[in-house]
């Protein structure tokens, strides 16, 4: 097993920096998903540490081993595709084995990995099937126990569920989580899914343009972002903004969007205080925004005019597309919640629950 370290890593293509100075721990052991929007460098950052792409600048580390000069056979890794890339003439068994028997692995050894892999991945009764007579997600489950049977220090995994469908892909997430659990490697999955990332990671590296934003837990990337992209990147739906300024409401302070203000709870303003008379971006997200019937108890509420533009029942909530003034926002309510299209209204912004970002800048402030 192997920690990985990316140490002021650059990767150019002519003048574009598609990795622009990434630097990162992976703990041993750990779950790290790497997510951003498409051609952010994410794939790229991946194919780095696999050799697949020669570094421009910088390091890369498997344990203590700088990986630079390795070839990619001898990084002791694995990798799985978005492409299953099965061998279509061999059976599911040979192809597990294949890159075994490149290495000239005893047969003995062969048939323990193989099975054992197939064991874990439930897919025994399929060792003799030919690729064609599988189904995406069984192929999928091939690729990766094809990548298990080489027990690498680490595994790689490029977008692994984008060729399933929705369904298919929940379970298969479910299953690479379980096989993280059960064979403590150190696994980096990239994907551009931010549902993926927060469910499946221990840390997520959310990164855009080739920089890395910001590298947290799934619970604190969601509650405390570093910035307005990792804001509106992590959450679905996004989260709302607004642009406001910062202003005095008598002893109160308050974030000012021109069509409506909402006061900052006493506390929090005065971690805001420093900042009176500032233009920033206001956020908050739709599932803090309320039907003002159907509120939580307990929170700092306060509410703001509405015309409600479109409803979306989705069963167990309802999202509302709203607008107030110039500002068009989505809102995600109690399924009992009665508000119509074309109604004007209320809803209740829970002020426990709002985060406030540099016009400028963009960076949170704290």
């Amino acid at each position: 097993m192997a920690s990985v370290t990316y140490k002021n890593v650059v990767k150019k293509f002519g003048e574009l920096a598609a990795v622009d100075n990434v630097n990162f721990h992976v703990e041993d052991k750990e779950f790290l998903v790497l997510v951003g929007p498409s051609g952010c460098g994410k794939t790229t950052a991946l194919r780095l540490l696999a050799g697949l792409e020669e570094i421009t600048s910088g390091e890369i580390l498997i344990g203590d081993r700088v990986v630079n000069d390795i070839a990619p056979k001898d990084r002791d890794i694995a990798m799985v595709f978005q492409s299953y890339a099965l061998y279509p003439h061999l059976s599911v068994y040979e192809n597990m084995a294949f890159g075994l028997k490149l290495k000239k692995t005893p047969k003995d050894e062969i048939n323990r990995r193989v099975n054992q892999a197939a064991e874990v991945l439930g897919i025994t009764e399929l060792l003799q099937r030919k690729p064609r007579q599988l189904s995406g997600g069984q192929r999928q489950r091939v690729a990766v126990g094809r990548a298990i049977v080489r027990e690498p220090k680490v595994f790689l995994f490029d977008e692994p569920l984008s060729n399933l469908d929705a369904k298919l892909r929940v379970q298969t997430r479910a299953e690479i989580s379980k096989l993280h659990q059960r064979l403590q490697t150190t696994f980096i999955y990239v994907t551009h899914d931010q549902v993926e990332a927060m469910t499946m990671a221990t840390r997520i590296a959310v990164i855009n343009k080739g920089k890395l934003q910001q590298i947290d837990s799934p619970q604190n990337l969601y509650d405390h972002p570093a910035n307005l992209f990792v804001a509106g990147f992590i959450g679905s739906p996004a989260m709302n903004f607004f642009p406001a300024k910062l202003r005095r409401d008598g002893d109160r302070l308050a974030a000012d969007s021109g069509d409506f203000a909402v006061p900052l709870p006493v506390e929090a303003a005065k971690r805001y205080e420093k900042y009176a008379g500032r233009d920033v971006i206001f956020g908050i997200r739709p599932e803090n925004i309320h039907d003002i019937h159907f509120t939580p108890p307990n929170i700092h509420g306060e509410n703001v005019n509405i015309k409600v533009d479109v409803t979306e029942l989705m069963g167990n909530e309802i999202f509302l597309y709203l607008i107030s003034g110039k500002n068009t926002f989505v809102a995600r309510v109690d399924p009992r919640s009665n508000l119509r299209v074309g109604e004007q209204a209320q809803v209740m912004f829970d002020m426990d629950s709002f985060h406030i970002f540099d016009a400028q800048t963009e960076e949170a402030l704290r």
